[in-house]
């Protein structure tokens, strides 16, 4: 296989995660104002809170990993 073709199913790769993360960001931050919302502070709200952060930090490393890639095809 081709160095660009490896590159470009990279892309699809990572594409597809952002996708997935994006989709769990958008369940989880309902789920959290939710919990907010009927004054349920507990172990859930704060676990939440911590996906939350933890999702983001993995979006950006995606968004960055894919930048990398793009640049990649572009030097290929």
């Amino acid at each position: 296989m081709a160095e660009i073709d490896e590159v470009k199913e990279i892309l699809n790769s990572l594409r597809v995660a952002m996708s997935i993360t994006i989709g769990l960001l958008v369940v989880i931050i309902g789920a959290t104002i939710k919990l907010e919302r009927s004054n349920q502070i507990d172990i859930y709200f704060y676990a939440g809170l911590i996906s939350i952060l933890v999702l983001v930090v993995a979006f950006l490393k995606i968004v960055l990993l894919i930048h990398k890639n793009t640049k990649k095809i572009k030097d290929l």
